[in-house]
């Protein structure tokens, strides 16, 4: 099953109702903008897109949509999920041009965190994703960090993630104060437990003395 090639048919039929009326059919409305074109509603298949949506790797990957003859290339700006049914009820694509940088955010996949762990050392995420910017031909599926050199006290920031050729960090484009922690490593919070067996000790000690 190709999860990154969606067939998607041209919706007229417009409103709350008629939204509602597809989602009836397991249908998923969508609009696809960008790249200087007249927006295009759209529906797709819900179970088709469900599917795909549950891989990481389609957020972060350049779709293709076959509306009618043409093939879209695009990649998701927004997605709404119905609060509590398994349901997307709107998508966004945004056109993509093979010559023209684009800005979305990609996945970071942590690894070593076990060797970390070892020491004691608690690893706290202050970011699952970054925003990168790239033409779609360089769009990374997922950036990876290594984490294996880290200490406690130690954090890894934005500038310090090797990324790969052709990719540039959005938010370090801004400037030193932008460079953003990512992963960090802290000492074990000592548990209460401990803190009652520390204060009996004491209070034993100076009970002798």
């Amino acid at each position: 099953m190709d999860l990154f090639t969606l067939d998607a048919e041209v919706r007229t039929d417009m409103g709350k109702g008629a939204s509602r009326r597809l989602r009836h059919a397991n249908k998923v409305p969508a609009i696809v903008y960008g790249a200087g074109k007249e927006p295009v509603s759209i529906t797709l298949a819900h179970n088709k897109v469900f599917r795909a949506q549950e891989e990481e790797a389609f957020y972060s990957h350049v779709l293709t949509l076959n509306v009618g003859k043409e093939a879209v290339e695009v990649v998701i700006k927004d997605m709404q999920r119905h609060p509590f049914k398994p349901q997307i009820m709107h998508m966004d694509f945004l056109r993509v041009d093979a010559k023209k940088e684009l800005h979305t955010n990609v996945p970071l996949h942590f690894i070593n965190e076990d060797v970390v762990a070892k020491t004691g050392a608690v690893i706290a995420h202050s970011a699952n994703e970054i925003e990168v910017a790239c033409l779609p031909a360089n769009l990374p599926e997922f950036i990876e960090v290594d984490v294996k050199d880290l200490e406690v006290g130690q954090t890894i920031h934005l500038s310090d993630i090797a990324l790969p050729k052709g990719v540039t960090s959005v938010e370090l484009a801004k400037g030193e104060d932008h460079d953003q922690a990512v992963v960090t490593a802290s000492a074990p919070k000592v548990s209460s437990d401990d803190d009652d067996a520390a204060e009996e000790a004491s209070s034993e000690e100076t009970t002798e003395e």
